[in-house]
């Protein structure tokens, strides 16, 4: 008989509760243990996506989930990715590309038909694997999303794996919400779930001791340990947009960067190495709020649906902020989606993002692009031209640009010039996601907008320290010998 691989799968109360941390942490600490993890997550909604070594694309948190247990990150990690475009339709991207762009209530009934892709990886993944650590998504007490269920107690179920649950106690009524959903879901699915973990505590754990007896004493799962807020978290990459309303302000720095908060903001993580500069103040700015007059830049960010936030754009009374932003000397820089709107002219001849037509860009820079069904997925390396130094990242786009404008690009990718700028430098935009993770390129680039010193922070050896640090807070805080236990580790 086959070995089955040891697996476990965490669920939670609700999204957000800290799931895809908790399962980075573990990797990180399993694989310290000599282990070789796999991380899993069978559904993700996210626009935020990361290039896959396979060429596909997949959920951000399981790109991190596959550094922290040392291994690069493929297409079977998360099978299915769905994409938000508008409040009730979404790209659906199946083992790393996109098959369909469906509304909610046909994805209902699409997704059923999903369950054998999602087998397929997740068992291809075990076969490489000493343990699998599976990300629910949402909740398990959502039971009226119950039918054809393929994220949460639907896989548990089809993989027959057992389920650790998560909830965070900042948000209030974690009591309420671990006893609540051992309440409204099965018998059956009560059984499957073996332990639950308190997350994200503040204050003295040992105050909460007569809660988890509370907890056991309703549902019969054993504790897991209560882990304490955790400040550091702010350093790794987040995967949903409700995260940047958790950001707490930059305090003020000399190097002032705004960013207006699309409502289809993609691949915001782009902006987390900025972030971490010391002398860098980088503000997001919501919807309701003008883009600030003292900006040194304004970064146009990545977006899920182009056209349509080009229009919220204008909705917010942004693009004469950034108007006046331009007059005044400041700089613009556009990333994907954002340099496509920077253009005269954006065309979407076949509906890629709704109905076929043609709007008028900001016209910042001479160019134009046209939405194509086609999708680029690639990474990338190459060098800043302007100051020579390395630059790497990827590519994640439909839409090709042409203009007099790319005559002057940004950038060199290996003989292949990317990217556009106007004459004298301070207007620019590209393709390219992930690139202010190069640390000697950041600097350049930094140092171009105010003279500065060197920051001094190595962006990749900052994450890898950081996943470290979280290993280590869940070893202090969390019964992972227990963990190992309920996956079936011996």
């Amino acid at each position: 008989m086959k070995r089955r691989t040891p697996a476990v799968m965490v669920q939670g109360t609700g999204s957000d509760v800290g799931k895809s941390l908790l399962v980075a942490g573990m990797a990180r600490a399993f694989a310290r243990r000599g282990l070789k993890v796999r991380p899993f997550k069978p559904q993700n909604m996210s626009n935020n996506a990361a290039v896959t070594i396979d060429g596909g694309e997949i959920g951000r948190a399981q790109a991190l989930q596959a550094r922290a247990s040392g291994v690069d990150p493929i297409t079977d990690m998360n099978p299915v990715l769905l994409k938000p475009e508008t409040e009730v339709g979404a790209q659906v991207v199946v083992q790393g590309r996109r098959v369909a762009t469906l509304q909610a209530r046909d994805y209902a009934a699409f997704k059923p038909g999903l369950m054998g892709a999602v087998l397929d990886s997740y068992h291809r993944l075990a076969a490489q694997a000493d343990l699998m650590l599976v990300e629910g998504a949402g909740s398990p007490a959502e039971v009226n999303l119950r039918a054809g269920d393929i994220a949460n107690m639907g896989f548990a179920e089809a993989a027959d794996l057992p389920v650790i649950l998560a909830a965070d106690i900042d948000r209030g009524g974690v009591i309420a919400s671990l006893v609540g959903t051992w309440a409204v879901i099965p018998e059956a699915e009560r059984r499957r779930i073996r332990a639950y973990v308190i997350n994200k505590f503040r204050g003295d754990v040992r105050l909460f001791d007569s809660g988890l007896t509370i907890i056991t004493d309703h549902t019969g799962w054993q504790s897991l340990g209560v882990v304490p807020h955790w400040p550091q978290a702010r350093c790794l990459p987040a995967e949903d947009a409700v995260a940047l309303s958790h950001l707490d302000p930059s305090p003020d720095r000399p190097i002032r960067i705004a960013v207006p908060v699309f409502s289809r903001i993609a691949n915001f993580d782009d902006l987390d190495p900025l972030r971490l500069e010391p002398d860098v103040a980088v503000a997001m700015v919501p919807a309701g709020q003008p883009l600030p007059g003292d900006a040194d830049l304004i970064i146009l960010p990545g977006s899920k649906s182009t056209i349509g936030d080009l229009a919220f754009f204008r909705s917010q009374g942004w693009d004469i902020d950034l108007a006046a932003h331009v007059r005044r000397g400041g700089h613009v820089l556009g990333l994907c989606g954002g340099y496509q709107m920077m253009g005269c002219r954006l065309d979407d001849p076949d509906g890629i993002e709704g109905l076929p037509g043609a709007v008028e860009g900001l016209g910042l820079l001479d160019a134009a692009t046209t939405l194509t069904a086609d999708k680029t997925l690639v990474e990338v390396a190459g060098r800043h031209i302007a100051s020579g130094q390395a630059v790497r990242g990827y590519e994640m786009h439909v839409g090709r640009t042409t203009g007099p404008a790319l005559a002057r690009p940004l950038l060199d990718l290996a003989g292949r010039p990317e990217g556009a700028q106007s004459p004298d430098g301070r207007i620019a935009g590209c393709y390219i996601h992930g690139m202010f993770a190069a640390d000697g390129f950041r600097h350049a680039f930094l140092a171009a907008l105010k003279p500065r010193a060197d920051g001094g922070v190595a962006y990749d050896a900052t994450i890898d320290a950081t996943l470290d640090a979280l290993a280590r807070h869940l070893e202090t805080h969390m019964d992972l010998d227990s963990v190992l236990a309920i996956a079936g580790y011996r």
